[in-house]
């Protein structure tokens, strides 16, 4: 199995889809290699392709406050995003560029963590680990057992800064994570 750091090498060097092109940095992510907690987003904005470090814009800034909302700091968790490279125009990566990613490297890197809760911020993320999820207004905040591995759907942080009601959906979503690592082990697995 790769290290962290080897696989941010990796990722750092990667030209395996169209999506190197545009880049100024890679962002493979940051944070605590031992955390309980992964947080794994849709992919990099102009600010994090600039410093090559993820969620660092607006939205980034409010995740760091959700985090605080139970105690931890962004240092405490590991923050990633399904692809590492920014798609041009902040467009939607495209189904080959999440696979290429999320094959390579991000699978990779939930080994090398082994995360006990993997919250997924927004639909593309979701979708990458639920795909048969329909919406994320019906599964926010809500664990699902998968495969080995638990996930939390959460809305994207950047929803709250264009609809101002989302914030508190995303603290209280947010909120429930101390309690669902403590029931962890009895989620039953869906289906």
């Amino acid at each position: 199995m790769q290290t962290l750091d080897e696989l941010a090498e990796h990722i750092r060097r990667c030209t395996l889809c169209p999506l190197h092109n545009g880049r100024t940095h890679a962002v493979p992510g940051e944070g605590n290699p031992k955390s309980e907690l992964m947080f794994i987003g849709e992919g990099p904005g102009k600010k994090e392709d600039e410093l090559g470090r993820p969620f660092v814009g607006a939205a980034g800034k409010f995740l760091e406050q959700l985090l605080a909302a139970i105690n931890l700091k962004r240092e405490d968790v590991f923050i990633t995003n399904v692809v590492k490279c920014r798609p041009p125009e902040n467009r939607d990566p495209e189904p080959q560029e999440v696979e290429t990613c999320t094959t390579h490297y991000l699978f990779a890197q939930i080994d090398a963590i082994n995360p006990r809760l993997i919250i997924t911020l927004g639909r593309h993320s979701m979708y990458r680990f639920l795909p048969d999820t329909f919406k994320i207004s019906e599964v926010h905040g809500k664990p699902f057992r998968r495969h080995g591995k638990v996930y939390l759907p959460l809305y994207h942080p950047a929803v709250a800064l264009y609809t101002g009601s989302m914030r508190s959906v995303l603290i209280a979503d947010m909120k429930k994570i101390p309690a669902i690592l403590k029931k962890i082990d009895s989620l039953p697995q869906a289906s």
